[in-house]
């Protein structure tokens, strides 16, 4: 098992629980409407501070839109790192980076993503900046969506040869072998 250092997993960690707000197999979506997207980039520390006066802008149907596009590129894209080839951005995926405000600067002599704006569309951009974090550091590869199509949930693969397939071994990957091992079982239906 790869041992990974905290700070080198909390961008990865945040894109995975990004992409396990919808549950798959349970029909169960924690971004239904503007305002719990709000509220999980809140719990999230993701809004920031905003500088201008008055309370920020809360999110709107744009930013809900613009937040499915983004959570399902990305769950697209980590379904791409189970092959060996290289996929192009998926097109919700690059929607969706297209409308977040981010720009390049230093920190820590190093360039960095940071949002130009902050409440709920700096929210979403911090976590399209996730992506080059973990880029940077190795983990984005690694971050991968369970194979089993009902499924569908992300999850970091620490293995040392990046060959984990499914979310759990126990139950996913056990029903995609049941199923496979039935099929071959299947007597031939013939001509």
């Amino acid at each position: 098992m790869m041992v990974f250092d905290m700070d080198e997993q909390k961008a990865a960690l945040l894109l995975q629980d990004f992409v396990n707000t919808l549950d798959v197999e349970c029909d169960d979506d924690e971004i239904t409407t503007p305002e719990k997207l709000g509220e999980w980039l809140g719990r999230h520390d993701l809004l920031g501070t905003v500088s201008r006066p008055g309370p920020p802008r809360a999110a709107g149907a744009a930013d809900l839109e613009t937040a499915i596009g983004l959570r399902e590129g990305l769950r697209a894209a980590m379904l791409g790192h189970h092959g060996p080839d290289a996929m192009d951005a998926p097109p919700e995926l690059d929607g969706a980076l297209a409308r977040l405000p981010l720009r390049v600067t230093f920190e820590e002599e190093r360039p960095v993503l940071v949002p130009v704006r902050e409440g709920v569309e700096g929210g979403l951009a911090r976590i399209a900046a996730a992506m080059m974090t973990c880029l940077a550091d190795g983990t984005w590869a690694r971050l991968k969506v369970c194979q089993e199509d009902t499924c569908r949930w992300a999850f970091l693969d620490t293995s040392k040869n990046r060959s984990r397939a499914w979310c759990s071994m126990r139950v996913c990957g056990n029903r995609t072998k049941t199923r496979a091992y039935r099929a071959r079982r299947r007597p031939d239906p013939g001509p």
